[in-house]
């Protein structure tokens, strides 16, 4: 058994956090009790560590483990699985030691593999949850435009692939199942790094929608909707789409339509922040920078209409490995949430925790309590004072064991 003690105890739920608390793991790993260290008694001959800040360990809700290196769309397609899966084991070796010890992978050749490898014990990383490749239309987000379609069309690199018609939709759905996927991934808008279309075009038909939602839910799987502009966001949530991803331009009905459905946004402003910031000096496309400046203002503004009216909001970054957006520094999310839309800390850090994990297939991540796998991330500093402390990571734990980082 393991105790970790805290000056201050973080659940992850929408609750004060413990002052002098404890946390005891069991010999498997799970949780046994969670509470103070006067109401929890140590068991005789458990390890012992005590901490100034402990909390969940964080999730990533949105972000992809391609292995990428650069950020040219072309070196994306072309680059062999192989190589993006080893520099992936770096990446995630990267995530442990920033305090994630859960992401979604959502768009990739690699994800169920790299799955696999880390709940087998053969590589250190956080748990993962991967859709595979993401399904887009021809002509759409995920399609590489550059390229030939009958080169899109025959190859296995591509970070998605394509379908039209309800039917390829349904029969694309049932290939990911098969596969084995986690989430399935579906693109109902252009976006920002997609050479030939934009943000607010929406993508998909309803039809083609239900058939990705009506297969995976079938099997208990969410779905997750690369959407941007407010067309294709209404069209996700009104046939079933578990989580928005983006939400460029989100209006009244949009917000009407998060609280009817009980969709959760993965608003991912960090990558529009470095695009904007930092991203001419990466290679980024001319053609992806000058959407991004477009629609930088209107997604933060959207990301703080959805907080004010109460949209549940995820932690993800959208990082993709290269310098500008790699993995490791995926804690400026939740910074962003707390400089640029308001989020107090303790809301900030319920988004990266208890709201992430609400967008898996999972119920026993992002809380701390009796029952839930045991990851935690230990604190040098009290993250409710500074969001900046989730950078001080001392320790992380990953079912109840520290984490080979």
């Amino acid at each position: 058994m393991r105790v970790v003690d805290a000056d201050v105890l973080i659940t992850g739920r929408d609750e004060r956090p413990i002052e002098d608390g404890r946390v005891v793991f069991d010999d498997e790993g799970t949780i046994d009790a969670v509470g103070t260290q006067e109401d929890v008694s140590a068991p005789g001959g458990a390890e012992h560590e005590e901490y100034p800040a402990v909390m969940p360990g964080l999730i990533d809700a949105h972000l992809h483990l391609q292995g990428m290196r650069e950020m040219d769309p072309l070196s994306w397609i072309t680059e062999s699985s192989e190589l993006g899966t080893a520099r992936a084991t770096a990446d995630l070796r990267d995530l442990l030691a920033a305090g994630f010890t859960a992401v979604r992978d959502v768009g990739s050749t690699t994800g169920i593999g790299l799955r696999d490898a880390v709940d087998e014990g053969t590589i250190p990383g956080p748990r993962i949850f991967t859709s595979g490749q993401s399904i887009s239309q021809t002509g759409g987000h995920g399609d590489a435009h550059f390229l030939p379609y009958e080169w899109m069309t025959n190859t296995d690199e591509s970070l998605a692939t394509l379908a039209d018609g309800a039917d390829e939709c349904r029969k694309e759905a049932r290939k990911r199942i098969r596969d084995g996927v986690d989430v399935l991934k579906i693109m109902t808008t252009g976006g920002v790094l997609s050479e030939k279309d934009t943000p607010d075009q929406s993508q998909f038909t309803d039809a083609e929608i239900r058939a990705f939602v009506e297969e995976a839910h079938r099997v208990g799987i969410p779905v997750a909707s690369h959407a941007q502009g407010a067309p294709g966001i209404k069209a996700a949530l009104r046939n079933g789409v578990d989580t928005i991803e983006h939400g460029f331009s989100l209006d009244e009905e949009c917000i009407d339509l998060f609280h009817e459905t009980g969709g959760i946004f993965v608003p991912t402003l960090s990558i529009m922040h470095r695009l904007i910031e930092k991203g001419s000096d990466h290679g980024v496309p001319e053609y992806g920078l000058e959407k991004a400046r477009r629609a930088s203002e209107a997604h933060f503004a959207s990301v703080e209409r959805a907080y004010e009216a109460g949209v549940p909001i995820a932690t993800g970054t959208d990082f993709l490995g290269p310098d500008l957006v790699p993995h490791g520094e995926n804690a400026l999310e939740l910074e962003l949430f707390v400089d640029e839309i308001g989020m107090d800390e303790h809301e900030a850090l319920q988004s990266a925790t208890r709201v992430a994990a609400e967008t898996v297939p999972a119920d026993d991540i992002g809380t701390l309590e009796a029952g839930n796998r045991g990851d935690l991330l230990a604190l040098g500093r009290d993250p409710l004072e500074d969001i900046t402390a989730v950078r001080a990571v001392e320790a992380v734990y990953c079912g109840g064991n520290p984490a080979e980082i």
